[in-house]
């Protein structure tokens, strides 16, 4: 169609192209990553980095790569969303003189933009291809322009240059050099036609030292065959962001490493087993799973198959691996409890050898620390006179407390025990979850903090950790009326599992509420209504979002005038002087709070007596996502 015959262009907001890149644009290592990326696409062979150490300083991206034409730059660079494969193909070209095969990485056309994440005013690039040298300073300033070209300018070059620079003004997320280095070392494995250097120290990527099996995988009822490497990583010096089963896709880590594959959880990531070892699948078969911002892997059938064979492989080596480490696994636990194995009998050292062995090779991912309390327990016994006793309720206490535990488990079960220990561990999971990923403003708070806050609701107070409160009809018809052209209907939600759930422009709400019989009619009505809105992850709560959440309030009151309402807006912080309780309606009816999502985290460790403050470190190496998944499988 001719441009004659459009009645009205496309038009786009000031900020369009920062509000679509999500991480790219707020988190530095992602954005380096991706320049990076771009560079190996290029066919560069060295790129050179320099991080300045202030804010006000230049921030430089530099490679060898094939370098753009104005022609490319033109229809590449400044074409939105441009398709790489569509347009390139999957295999990468190398300039004049160098020969490889490289597949690209480059997928959605976003990385290029990695340079806004520091200042989303403008950057300038300097690109030589063909004896030809473009200068480009680019902006997103320009009204009705998502980005543009302010500056161009044409010179003639060395014949022989080739290759692209980048260079930026840094006026936020100043980049933390030590961090910028570990992570580009753990996203790219070695290659040694592929040079980073960072600040003009090389960056020495991972050849895999300490790896302890090397196995082929073919997949099967797939064409897909990938390599399997089982690393130690104290051997190989590797730092925790190495922890976990790593997927490689054509030499780029897919995702973060995870002991979750799919929906199935292999190592608790808490265990001394987690924390040591790492898994590499490496592959050049993947690309069409991998999702355009490499986060992870799309859910299909081929990758299930994919996980599925991964999950044998591991299992089978962690349980070769706890028969051929007994021996030091003995000496390790025996070390443990040197002092109280002084005067050992032979038959007590024998029985210790023998429940080790028994433990290691039945449970060979039971934690090392409930190895220690097992043999703590072999111990005590033989030194209580109720020992035998107790060794039929499973002592887990040291020897001064063993005749107080006969009586305690005379009114305890070590079933009821266990209900309670994993409570408390589910609930000091959910904190950590929400600690560690509300702050993250890429987490999608529909799918990941409402179920963490909904099947949690203790957050907010010990009477809302009931199951009477639920979604009914005569709720859900005042809420229809309510929300009314402002709900945003998510074509990904079940609304028949979840209709409590109203979507809007920058949040979530959770609405239910208990009924109760009235005097005078026997009808059944809505008594109490609880809302939780959550805001999304970095999201700075004003005195419109307090204001609006008034609004519902007081109309969900006409329509409930009997009931009593608490409302919740949760959000990452709070604007100064803002007022954190305000009442609504006659006598105090409806209440509504601002609070964050730090004040919930402290409020429920309070509530759990500082028991997470006591466990710490059996969750600080866990990232976040890997807690929240492993909540879920709790939860169903």
């Amino acid at each position: 169609m001719e441009n004659g015959n459009v009645i009205c262009g496309s038009l786009f907001e000031d900020d369009y192209l920062i509000r679509s890149l999500g991480g790219i644009v707020t988190q530095p290592e992602t954005a380096l990553t991706e320049l990076v990326a771009n560079a190996w696409d290029a066919g560069a062979t060295e790129v050179k980095i320099f991080i300045p150490s202030e804010k006000g300083q230049t921030l430089i991206v530099e490679d060898n790569g094939i370098g753009m034409s104005k022609e490319d730059f033109h229809g590449r660079w400044m074409k939105l969303r441009y398709n790489r494969l569509k347009h390139q193909g999957k295999k990468v070209a190398f300039p004049n003189g160098i020969q490889g095969t490289r597949f690209a990485y480059g997928r959605n056309g976003v990385g290029r933009h990695g340079l806004l994440c520091f200042n989303d005013n403008e950057y300038n690039i300097q690109t030589i291809k063909d004896g030809n040298t473009l200068a480009l300073t680019l902006t997103t300033q320009i009204e009705g322009e998502p980005i543009a070209i302010t500056n161009e300018e044409e010179s003639k070059a060395d014949n022989t240059a080739h290759g692209t620079k980048l260079e930026v003004v840094v006026v936020q997320n100043l980049p933390n050099i030590d961090r910028i280095r570990d992570v580009i070392a753990a996203k790219f494995l070695h290659d040694p036609q592929f040079k980073i250097e960072i600040n003009r120290v090389s960056l020495h990527l991972e050849d895999l030292k300490g790896f302890l099996d090397q196995t082929t995988i073919r997949v099967p009822e797939t064409e897909i065959t990938v390599i399997a490497y089982f690393i130690d990583s104290q051997k190989a010096m590797r730092k925790s962001i190495y922890q976990g089963i790593a997927f490689w896709q054509g030499g780029r880590l897919v995702g973060e490493p995870s002991w979750i594959l799919g929906q199935e959880s292999i190592l608790d990531g808490r265990t001394t087993l987690a924390k040591r070892y790492t898994v590499v699948i490496s592959t050049n078969d993947l690309s069409e799973e991998v999702k355009e911002d490499w986060s992870g892997f799309k859910q299909s059938v081929v990758m299930q198959k994919v996980y599925d064979a991964t999950s044998i492989y591991v299992n089978t080596k962690i349980l070769e691996l706890s028969r051929s480490s007994i021996n030091e696994t003995k000496a390790i636990i025996k070390q443990e409890f040197k002092e109280k194995l002084r005067d050992a009998s032979p038959l007590m050292l024998y029985e210790i050898d023998e429940v080790i062995e028994s433990i290691s090779f039945s449970s060979p991912k039971a934690r090392q620390e409930s190895v220690i309390v097992a043999v703590d327990a072999i111990i005590n016994l033989e030194k209580s006179k109720g020992g035998r006793e107790l060794l039929a309720k499973l002592s887990l206490l040291n020897e001064n407390d063993i005749e107080g535990l006969n009586l305690l488990l005379n009114k305890w079960t070590v079933k009821d025990a266990l209900i309670v220990l994993n409570e408390i561990d589910r609930r000091l999971t959910v904190i950590e979850a929400i600690r560690k990923l509300s702050k993250d403003v890429n987490i999608d708070e529909l799918h990941i903090l409402h179920p963490l806050v909904t099947e949690a609701r203790w957050l907010f107070g010990a009477e809302y950790d009931s199951a009477e409160y639920m979604s009914n009809r005569q709720l859900q018809t005042v809420l229809g009326a309510l929300f009314k052209g402002k709900a945003i209907q998510r074509q990904d939600i079940n609304y028949k599992k979840r209709p409590d759930i109203v979507c809007l422009d920058h949040s979530t709400m959770a609405i239910t509420g208990t009924e109760e019989f009235a005097t005078e009619t026997e009808l059944s009505t809505i008594n109490k209504i609880l809302i939780i809105e959550l805001k999304r992850g970095g999201f700075n709560i004003t005195r419109n979002e307090r204001n609006q959440a008034e609004g519902y309030s007081e109309d969900l009151l006409a329509s409930f005038p009997s009931a009593r309402i608490n409302a919740y807006v949760v959000g990452d912080t709070i604007d100064d002087n803002l007022q954190r309780v305000a009442k609504v309606g006659e006598h105090d009816a409806g209440k509504v709070y601002v609070v964050t999502f730090s004040q919930l985290v402290d409020t429920a460790e309070k509530r759990l007596f500082g028991l997470r403050q006591k466990l710490a470190s059996m969750y600080d190496d866990v990232p976040g996502m890997e807690l929240y998944q492993q909540t879920q499988m709790n939860f169903k």
